[in-house]
């Protein structure tokens, strides 16, 4: 194995060399430094390939030094914490790190599939579309397995992730994103005039550019002054400075999406925190300061492991003391490239040679280069690399070609600014013909940019408008702003010749580099027709990957400009949008994943029902009792016939606190409920519970439930359990916006009782010896309702009320006491032989005794479908009423609610099944309706069903199919009324 940091300088840089760091790279163990990236250590150890290519898994090395980064992308750690497609330039090293290459077989240095780039003639834009369209047959059997085992990049975990993740909130009155110049000075001058500021930068050391800068910043290295910022930042109270932080997303009202990579920079969480943390920033104002990234030029050869931006190339020699190779050599068109070269050579890097496509360049550069024993060849264009790894280039200069030794070749092609959040509310970039890239146009609103950002590409420049645009922000949040103390920074020319691809050079040049995408394929996009830009993206993948094209959307467009004879501006450009950089789904999930992405609520008699043997299942967010199953008995069938039996022989009580509560208090309350309820409860007396329907805006049935009067101006509503939170929102909605002049007052209180169902004919002979006062039927009637007390003195309210087609009651009291109040009434059943009983009993019942519920609640039925036409009001005016008399609402032919019994008693009906007459072909023609709801009754003891099928009440008596084609089954049935227990209501009313 090589010597360790084989190509780190022994001085500079930003690393520590006391704190070495082990990590592993496809096996092989390596040494880093505290503050290196993974990239650089990778450098630093002379690790030059780093992955294969997506299309024709070309080799790939190191291009980019931040988030721009198209090739290296590895797969770190193992087991359930393994991450794909992680970049090694933004991945801070730590002791123990595991990393791994990816989109390789059997080994990176021989991939079978990289057979692939001698196919690469076949397999040009468009080749799936052309490919795999003949035979159709051979889609599913050949093509469809084949692409999916060759396409994606890296390994998910296989494991569930063992680390948590959290969301978090932040106010401030400036957000400042990013750390460099210009957003250094933005946050220290807002700061200073008191205002509440919060810095988010993506690295972990702020300073942006700053870090890799060679030059003095008021009579320090810029690393230091960048330093001294941050630190002066770090000590006011009212600003928060957030590393590792990326803000991706710009969304409505001054919020920004964030996330923190709190954890990734160690080898796991530790104990209590996070491993990322999603925020959502609410800024008054914000200034964006990303900077801009660098852009390569596209020539043959480009994609060779030693291929890299210029500006890269710097930041690894000065920020991480890095060699990036030992024969370095600049390919580029703009005079910044040349001075990043010059400085990098001053600090030690071996920067032979320069290589510009202008025939004319600043003397003073071309004087500077060869003071320092640099070969400048100008007007000449690299037109193909040499190498497995870079060896060498072929360079055709004004004099003729010839080859040049190297092992690196930094590429600048220009600048272009990161204008990926200006666009995340619509808006377009404008062209810079000077600066020949896309600057901000039309902002989000409370969004100002600066420096690079917006095409200000000088230091000293940057710092003075950092400081300008944080200033500005600050004063129109009305802060008093001190006169900013900017350093005075001398700027040099900044000169570029627009220049974006060596036409005629040898082999393959590459536009995108992650996705394979030439520059031969944008011409293949333009002579089959697809020139606009949102084709053109979506036919080659042209910045498709994952760094959004960041290296290579300018450089496309600039061809397929030189195609079409157009300008760029002319040509175009696709929007950018969230997020800016990939976000985890771990991360957009927080804590809502397992049991947490809905947390289970339990009833107040959870532990009571589980001490009585109760089965639980999952109804909407609660835990609710499916049956209490005794020994002996052989399925549930047969423990909720028992349980059905007991209640109608007897008394049996179940859990109701899932239904939804809301107090509704005020002197408007009465009126409010007649405009919502389809019938009317103005005149609803006190000591009175009646039962209303409400309806959605477009007629159909919302919910049903009952509302009772306590006092004349409180009373208290029920709901469905699943649409608890629905309704409570549309009584909101209807206060807020529609009537906001009502005196009405509501509040949800469905957790604050706990409620219990007391149902069978001895139901009233168990609740007198509980209640504390009267409960006689003279006392508290059929739909009466009263405050009371129980078990000797417990607040409590009665309601006579039944689901069941029973004798019932729903006894509420605070739910601490809920659980004291089942023991207390089983206690007092214990004579009556009391049976708790399940959902399913209850679900059993309400089929028996016609009720409707959730199935028949489905969104799509009517208060006619379902029976209730006459209880709707015709002398009020109610949500829904306009719009439940269209016709298509009150056409007879509308499947209506009826109930359904087999001929063949020893038949099973099947809930779905749908209605076909005698004789008819199961087409959708002939379909009628469905089953809704199916029970087997032990009372008439064969199977009962509910249901909706045309002209339903005026067809009792007549005989249909019930089809099911989903379990193949069919029976035919019986139409009759849904009251199969006491149509008439004897029961519940004794």
């Amino acid at each position: 194995m090589s010597a360790p940091n084989r190509n780190r300088l022994t001085s500079g840089g930003l690393i520590d060399r006391a704190k070495s760091l082990g990590f592993s790279f496809d096996g092989t163990s390596y040494q880093g430094y505290e503050g290196d990236t993974l990239a650089s250590a990778l450098l630093a150890n002379g690790v030059r390939l780093v992955g294969r290519s997506f299309k024709y898994h070309r080799p790939r090395g190191i291009v980019a030094a931040g988030a721009e980064e198209p090739n290296a992308l590895v797969e770190l750690r193992s087991g359930a914490r393994r991450e794909p497609n992680t970049r090694a330039t933004v991945t801070e090293l730590y002791d123990g790190l595991v990393a791994s290459s990816q989109n390789r077989w059997p080994s990176l240095a021989f991939d079978a599939l990289s057979l692939n780039r001698f196919l690469s003639p076949f397999l040009g834009a468009g080749f799936y579309y052309k490919t795999f369209m003949w035979p159709a047959a051979f889609w599913e059997k050949l093509y469809e397995p084949i692409i999916r085992r060759a396409a994606g990049l890296g390994r998910a975990a296989e494991e569930a992730d063992p680390d948590h993740y959290e969301k978090a909130t932040a106010f401030c009155d400036l957000l400042v994103i990013g750390a460099g110049p210009a957003g250094l000075m933005a946050a220290l001058t807002a700061a200073r005039s008191g205002a509440r500021v919060i810095l988010a930068d993506e690295d972990f050391l702020p300073g942006g550019g700053l870090n890799a800068e060679a030059g003095d910043i008021d009579r320090r290295p810029a690393p230091a002054f960048a330093a001294h910022v941050v630190a002066e930042l770090t000590s006011l109270p009212n600003v928060r400075v957030m590393r590792r932080t990326t803000v991706f997303g710009v969304y409505d009202s001054g919020t920004y999406g964030a996330l923190e990579r709190v954890s990734d920079h160690l080898p796991e969480p530790l104990p209590f925190q996070p491993r990322q943390r999603l925020w959502r920033l609410i800024a008054r104002r914000a200034v964006l300061a990303a900077g801009a990234t660098e852009r390569p030029i596209v020539f043959g050869g480009n994609d060779r492991p030693g291929v890299m931006l210029a500006g890269a190339v710097g930041t690894y020699v000065q920020r991480h003391a890095v060699l990036p190779g030992q024969k370095i050599a600049l390919f580029a068109n703009n005079d910044g490239a040349w001075r990043e070269m010059l400085a990098a050579q001053a600090a030690g890097a071996p920067v032979e040679t320069i290589i510009d496509v202008r025939a004319e360049v600043a003397p003073a550069l071309v004087a500077a280069a060869r003071a320092e024993g640099l070969r400048v060849l100008t007007g000449a264009q690299v037109i193909a690399t040499a190498g497995k790894t870079l060896t060498g280039l072929t360079v055709a200069t004004p004099s003729g070609t010839e080859r040049i030794a190297a092992d690196t070749l930094a590429v600048s092609g220009g600048w272009s600014p990161a204008v990926h959040l200006t666009c995340h509310h619509g808006g377009k970039p404008m062209w810079d013909a000077g600066l020949a890239a896309f600057v901000p146009g039309t902002c989000p609103p409370g969004l100002s940019v600066a420096g690079a950002a917006r095409g200000i590409f000088g230091l000293g420049a940057c710092l003075k408008d950092g400081a300008a645009m944080g200033a500005e922000a600050a004063e129109a949040l009305g802060f008093t702003v001190p006169a900013p103390d900017v350093p005075e920074v001398a700027d040099a020319a900044f000169a570029l010749t627009p220049f974006w691809h060596v036409e005629g050079s040898k082999g393959p040049a590459f536009v995108d580099l992650q996705n394979d995408v030439t520059a031969k394929d944008v011409g293949i996009a333009h002579k089959e027709g697809f020139r606009s830009v949102e084709l053109l993206k979506r036919y080659t993948t042209l910045g498709m990957a994952t760094d959004q094209g960041r290296t290579s959307n300018v450089t496309g467009l600039a061809i397929m400009a030189s195609l079409t004879g157009a300008s760029i501006p002319e040509t175009g450009t696709t929007i950018f949008r969230p997020p800016y950089t990939p976000v985890s789904l771990g991360a957009l999930a927080g804590h809502h994943r397992g049991k947490d992405f809905r947390p289970v609520r339990l009833t107040p008699t959870h532990e009571w029902a589980r001490a009585q043997g109760a089965v639980f299942i999952e109804t909407g967010a609660w835990l609710r009792a499916q049956y209490f199953p005794r020994k002996g008995e052989k399925d549930w069938l047969e423990t909720v016939s028992r349980e059905v039996t007991a209640v109608r022989a007897s008394v049996g009580l179940i859990d109701v606190s899932t239904f939804g509560k809301i107090d509704l208090q005020g002197a408007d309350v009465g009126a409010f409920l007649d405009r919502v309820y389809i019938n009317g409860f103005a005149g609803l007396a006190v000591g009175k519970a009646r039962y209303g329907v409400m309806l959605r805006e477009d007629g159909m049935v919302m919910d049903d439930g009952t509302t009772a009067r306590l006092s004349p101006e409180h009373y208290v509503m029920t709901t469905t359990t699943a649409n608890a939170a629905k309704v409570f929102q549309h009584l909101e909605f209807c206060l807020q916006v529609l009537w906001p002049e009502l005196d009405v007052a509501l509040s949800s209180v469905s957790e604050q009782w706990a409620q219990i169902a007391l149902a069978g004919p001895r139901a009233r002979d168990v609740l007198a010896r509980v209640a504390d006062g009267d409960v006689s039927n003279a006392a508290l009637p059929f739909m009466g309702a009263i405050e009371c007390t129980v078990m000797g003195g417990v607040k409590a309210r009665l309601f006579r009320l039944s689901f069941s087609g029973e004798l019932g009651y729903e006894i509420a009291v605070p739910a601490r006491h809920g659980a004291a109040l089942a023991a207390a009434l089983m206690q007092a059943g214990e004579e009556f032989g009391i049976t708790p009983y399940g959902i399913e009993a209850l679900g059993v019942m309400r089929i028996e005794k016609g009720h409707v519920s959730g199935n028949e609640l489905s969104g799509q039925t009517t208060a006619g479908d379902l029976g209730f036409g006459r209880m709707a009001s015709t002398k009020k005016d109610y949500i829904g009423r306009v719009m439940a008399a269209r016709p298509g609402l009150t056409d007879p032919e509308r499947p209506c609610f009826v109930g359904f019994r087999p001929v063949d008693r020893s038949r099973r009906l099947r809930a779905g099944a749908h209605f076909l007459k005698l004789g008819a072909a199961p087409t959708l023609a002939n379909d009628q309706g469905y089953m809704t709801s199916v029970a087997y009754s032990p009372h008439l003891r064969h199977w009962i069903g509910l249901g909706l099928i045309k002209r339903g009440p005026e067809r009792l008596g007549e005989r249909v199919r019930a089809y099911d084609p989903v379990r193949g089954e069919e029976i035919e049935v019986e139409i009759c009324a849904p009251g199969f227990i006491d149509p008439e209501g004897v029961r519940l009313r004794g």
